[in-house]
């Protein structure tokens, strides 16, 4: 039996608590609740200097930005909750509707930024990202968005759709690993690469995935902010920066929408090959990359102020 068999088997064998505590073992941040909008949220913190809010995408939790926290902590203060219904955040009372998703967002920026943050939002956390930004102004230094929802309508693949269809209904092993060969380009090659870290993701994203509340969140916060695409005058509204990442191969939301978005609004895009829906997950050398660009103009354009 080698190593690695032998770490699987003891590792099956952990609770979800032990599951998240070795994961976030790995990133070098702190863990600390706070009360938004009502919600109780966990979110990861680290580093110094200006705060940069990392949102992630729908049934993921904040730890999967983990290949590009050390990075980032190393030049900017770093925020990362898990979003509301998410991970170890919860629901709260009273209805999880748009309303009071921003004002979750705008809370945690009052609690945990100094100064205008950059705001880098995946999928579903992008959608929010963009809402907040059309409803709050001026709250933002600038707007990243990653393979995000909202830009045209929720069109998966047939392919993905079936996947994503049977995990939501029956959350397992082999369900989870259809879903995940649809949103990863070289999955098998991915496993090999991230190794234990990558047990530990889909352990705690599987574990999630089983909760009433994560299911209850998904079923508010889809329609809210992914289902339908924001329209241009919305969008238009927008007066912050605006920079789009992709993946080249998403199979969610389609490289074909953000070069739409990018021609129409003006938004540098920036394309990551060899990744499908979640770039910084799967190449988070090129994914860092295409942000040092936005964080490092904004930098030097604070420093000049």
């Amino acid at each position: 039996m080698n190593i690695q068999t032998s770490y699987r088997r003891k590792f099956n064998q952990t609770d979800s608590g032990d599951v998240r505590s070795q994961l976030i073992e790995m990133i070098p941040v702190n863990e600390r609740r706070l009360l938004l909008a009502g919600i109780p949220t966990v979110i990861l913190e680290g580093g110094d200097g200006l705060p940069v809010i990392l949102l992630h995408g729908p049934g993921e939790f904040g730890a999967v930005w983990s290949r590009v926290i050390p990075d980032l902590i190393e030049t900017h203060r770093v925020i990362v909750p898990d979003l509301p219904g998410h991970g170890e955040s919860g629901i709260g009372t009273g209805p999880l509707d748009s309303d009071r998703v921003l004002k979750w967002l705008d809370e945690l920026i009052d609690q945990t930024c100094s100064s205008s943050p950059v705001l880098i939002g995946h999928l579903l956390g992008g959608a929010i990202g963009l809402r907040y930004a059309i409803k709050y102004k001026n709250r933002l230094d600038r707007l990243v968005l990653v393979d995000t929802f909202g830009l045209g309508p929720f069109r998966p693949t047939h392919k993905f759709a079936r996947a994503m269809i049977g995990y939501i209904v029956r959350p397992t092993e082999r369900s989870q690993e259809r879903l995940f060969r649809q949103c990863f380009v070289d999955y098998d090659g991915l496993q090999r690469r991230m190794d234990t870290e990558f047990d530990l993701l889909k352990s705690y994203a599987l574990e999630c995935a089983r909760s009433k509340k994560q299911k209850r969140a998904l079923r508010n916060l889809m329609p809210a902010f992914a289902m339908k695409a924001i329209s241009p005058e919305d969008l238009e509204r927008i007066d912050i920066p605006v920079s789009l990442i992709w993946g080249r191969y998403d199979r969610q939301a389609k490289l074909q929408v953000a070069e739409g978005a990018a021609e129409k609004y003006g938004w540098p895009l920036r394309v990551i090959d060899n990744a499908a829906d979640d770039p910084a997950v799967e190449e988070p050398e090129a994914f860092m990359v295409a942000v040092r660009r936005d964080l490092e103009y904004i930098s030097q354009r604070e420093y000049q102020t």
